[in-house]
Formats: C-alpha cells, structure tokens, sequence
C-alpha cells in the first residue's frame, strides 16, 4: 500500500503557530473562531508538545513555546510579521467576541472596495488576524476602477482611517 505524499485531511499549507499558553490559545480559537480540536498531545512540564485545530477546511497546528528548541511565541520575540486571513459567517459577531475575549483591535470591521467586510485584530497571544465575511462579488473592470479609487485615497490620505 503507498504512502499518500500529502496526509489525508491536511491542507498543503498548515499554519504552525506558537502561543503561550497553547492551552488558552485553543480554548480562544474554539470560541472565537469556532475552530474544532482535532488532537493535543501533552508534553512534560504541562505544556502541549503539539495540537491540531480543524477551522473550516484549513488545520492550525500549535504548542507552547520550547525556548530550547528556538520555538518561541510571537510575545516572547517583539511580534510578528505575519498575518492569517480567515473567512467568517458574521465577522462582526467574530470581531466583538474576539476583543471581548482579550484581543487588541488593529483595524475596525469595515466594507472594502474587493467585496469583503473585514477587520483586524492581534489575539492575547500575539497573533494577527484578519477576520473577514464576503459580502460583494465585484466584477473585474469594478475591481480595477474601485482599487485605483482606494490607491489614489491611500497616497492623498483620505482613506477614512
């Protein structure tokens, strides 16, 4: 019987984030997010050594920091440079139960020119979100003259953040 290269039920790209503690960070997720935990595998110390989080049709991977492993949260090394995108039902509901949970607001829920109403936050973790809800599908000669419209507030500072 062959080995499947790519395991069932595993997307190509898995995000593999760090928080401290990974158990408050699952817990978040769940209730935030709606994500399902899949699996958790504890690991001397009381740490989670790994664990799996179904969200949507996407899996997030995560454990505690190892320090000695170089596996550090985004608090523990001055934040992060990345930011993961997830698509919601009702990304309002998503945002305030978010802040509500301990999150830090970094751009309000707003309608953009590409169709999405969508915000971001950085979680008590240290990990940025954007939240979104598809609430427009824009035709392509829309989009093109919607995002000179934005670029060119953007440049002259009228983009009403």
């Amino acid at each position: 019987m062959a080995v499947q290269p790519v395991p069932e039920g595993y997307p190509r790209v898995t995000p593999y984030l760090c928080a401290d503690p990974a158990a408050d960070a699952i817990d978040f997720y769940v209730s935030v997010l709606g994500a399902t935990e899949r699996m958790r595998m504890p690991a001397p110390g009381g740490r989670i050594g790994h664990a799996e989080l179904k969200l949507g049709n996407s899996v997030l991977m995560l454990a505690d920091e190892y320090p000695e492993l170089g596996f550090r949260s985004p608090k523990s090394v001055g934040g992060t440079p990345i930011t993961l995108h997830v698509y919601v039902e009702d990304v309002d509901a998503v945002f305030a139960k978010a802040l509500a949970r301990g999150a830090k607001e970094l751009s309000v829920v707003k309608d953009e020119f590409y169709g999405d109403r969508t915000g971001q936050f950085e979680d008590p973790f240290g990990h940025r979100w954007n939240v979104a809800t598809h609430v427009e599908d824009v035709p392509a000669e829309e989009m093109d003259k919607r995002a000179k419209e934005a670029l060119k507030a953007m440049e002259t500072g009228a983009d009403g953040d």
